[in-house]
């Protein structure tokens, strides 16, 4: 039997409709600090180009611009099947500067937003799509995904009756999966 499940392996690449190349590399490198790794013409429409950014994990974001496209600064689409926002761990030194940063530069944002086991702050690039910098309030044991974390402390969180995830969840599961490593204590299977 043939199985039709196409395992992923992560996150490619994002890539974005940008308007001018400085308007893309002024914010990606100038304010984000993700570096310009390369450009090559759009191989699917030779009027534009693709700008390719380093966010600092072995991933991408891509920008394809056009000198002529108008810049729109209103909010991006939400309406179904549209991007939200784009979300960006940084950490925890760098989001406590984060307000005095983007307020230097004289960007809008929201303050900083206590999510139960992360903090995060919104604000919108220059053409209106909404941006979030968001580091965990935990470190992730060795051997294990941030999605385990997120997944046993989930769990606890539904057991518990609670509305969403605090830290308590996660300090929790965070023990519930330290506890899994073999140890010589443990009676052997």
């Amino acid at each position: 039997m043939l199985n039709t499940i196409i395992p992923t392996e992560g996150v490619h690449h994002i890539t974005l409709v940008g308007a001018s190349r400085r308007i893309s590399i002024d914010f990606w490198e100038g304010i984000l600090g993700m570096p310009f790794i390369f450009e090559q013409p759009n191989l699917d429409d030779n009027q534009e180009s693709h700008l390719y950014f380093d966010p600092g994990d072995g991933r991408l974001i891509t920008i394809f611009t056009n000198e002529g496209r108008a810049v729109d600064t209103k909010r991006t689409s939400t309406k179904t099947g549209s991007v939200h926002h784009l979300a960006f761990t940084v950490s925890q030194a760098t989001f406590d500067q984060v307000e005095k940063r983007l307020e230097s530069k004289g960007i809008e944002h929201s303050g900083p937003k206590d999510r139960g086991f992360m903090e995060s702050i919104y604000f919108q690039d220059p053409l209106g799509l909404l941006i979030e910098l968001a580091y965990y309030r935990f470190t992730v044991p060795e051997g294990f995904r941030i999605a385990d974390v997120m997944i046993s402390a989930h769990r606890i969180r539904v057991a518990d009756g609670a509305y969403n995830i605090q830290q308590e969840h996660i300090a929790k599961a965070l023990v519930r999966l330290t506890q899994t490593r073999d140890s010589l204590s443990k009676p052997k299977d």
